[in-house]
C-alpha cells in the first residue's frame, strides 16, 4: 500500500513541477476594452508589470514581438520590472527591454516597490537606482513618480503613483487616510479620462474615490497558484485567497485592470498562472467596434 501511495505522490509532485516550469516560462496576451464619454480618440496601451528581470527568449524577443504585433499607442508600466536584491548583472534584462520599447513607443512608467526600495537604500544596492534611472532617461523614458502627464488628443491624463512603503507591509493592510492621494499627487483631472498607475491594487477603493477612471496595477503575481473557483492562492502580503488577484474590477464606474505580471521573485512559482501581457483598448463611449 505504501509504495502505491508514494508512487501517486511522486506523480502528483512531478505534474505540478512540470506545470510550474511551463507557466514560469510563458505568457499569454489578455485584452480589455473600456469605453468612456471622456475619451475623445480611440487608443490602445500595453500594460507591463512585474517582469522581475525575466526574459522570454534571448533579449526578451518573444515579448517584444508580441508588443509589436499589438502595435499599441503607448506602454503603461506598473512597476517591478527588476528585482531589488538579485545580482546586478540580472538588472540588465530590465534595462535592455526598457531601452528597446522606449525607442518605439511612448512609455509611462509607474514605480513598484522594488524600484522604490533601491531608490530608498542606495548604499545597499550600489547606486543601482541612479544607474537604472539613467538608462531609462537615455531610452527617452521619464518615470512618473507622483507626477502626471496629459494626452490632449485623446483627453487622457496619466498619473504615476508611488505610495509609502508602509502600504506594502506583511500580514495586515495599513489604512490609507482619505486625503493621502491628493497630498501625494494633487487632485484628479475630473474633465479628462484619468489613468492611475498604482502598483499595489489593494487600495483600489481609495484610488477610485480619488478620481481614477482607470487604475492599472500589478504586484499580486496572480496569487502564484490559481485554483478553479477560488482564484489566486496567496498575496505578497502573505494572506490567502486575495480578492484582488488579477483581472478586471469595477467600483461604481471606475475600473481597475490588474495584471498577473510576467515574472517571479523569491518563490519562482506559477501554477495554472502563466505570465500576462495585457492590452487595453480605450474607446469613446459612442464607439462601436
Amino acid at each position: 500500500m505504501i509504495p502505491v501511495i508514494l508512487t501517486v505522490v511522486i506523480i502528483v509532485v512531478c505534474f505540478f513541477l512540470l506545470i510550474m516550469y511551463y507557466d514560469c516560462n510563458r505568457f499569454v496576451t489578455v485584452e480589455y476594452e473600456i469605453e468612456s464619454p471622456k475619451i475623445t480618440k480611440a487608443c490602445s496601451f500595453v500594460l507591463l508589470s512585474d517582469l522581475h528581470n525575466k526574459s522570454f527568449g534571448e533579449g526578451n524577443q518573444k515579448l517584444i514581438r508580441e508588443i509589436e504585433r499589438l502595435a499599441p499607442d503607448g506602454i503603461l508600466v506598473a512597476g517591478d520590472m527588476l528585482t531589488a536584491y538579485e545580482r546586478k548583472r540580472k538588472h540588465q534584462v530590465a534595462i535592455n527591454l526598457m531601452q528597446q520599447i522606449g525607442e518605439k513607443y511612448p512609455v509611462y512608467y509607474g514605480m513598484g516597490n522594488h524600484e522604490q526600495r533601491i531608490g530608498m537604500e542606495p548604499g545597499e544596492f550600489d547606486n543601482l537606482y541612479e544607474i537604472y534611472m539613467e538608462s531609462l532617461h537615455r531610452a527617452g523614458i521619464e518615470p512618473l513618480v507622483n507626477e502626471k502627464v496629459s494626452l490632449p488628443a485623446a483627453n487622457i491624463n496619466i498619473c504615476g503613483l508611488q505610495i509609502d512603503r508602509r502600504y506594502y507591509q506583511k500580514f495586515s493592510k495599513h489604512p490609507m487616510p482619505e486625503n493621502y492621494l491628493s497630498e501625494m499627487v494633487g487632485k484628479a483631472s475630473s474633465g479628462q479620462f484619468q489613468i492611475l498607475i498604482a502598483h499595489n491594487p489593494e487600495y483600489f477603493e481609495e484610488y477610485a474615490a480619488w478620481g481614477a477612471d482607470l487604475t492599472v496595477s500589478g504586484h499580486m503575481h496572480g496569487g502564484l497558484m490559481r485554483l478553479p473557483c477560488l482564484g489566486g492562492v496567496i498575496s505578497p502580503r502573505l494572506t490567502l485567497f486575495p480578492h484582488y488577484d488579477g483581472g478586471k474590477f469595477e467600483k461604481d464606474g471606475p475600473v481597475m485592470i490588474l495584471s498577473r505580471g510576467l515574472g517571479t521573485h523569491t518563490l519562482p512559482i506559477r501554477i495554472f498562472n502563466p505570465g500576462e501581457l495585457v492590452v487595453i483598448y480605450l474607446r469613446p463611449a459612442h464607439h462601436k467596434q
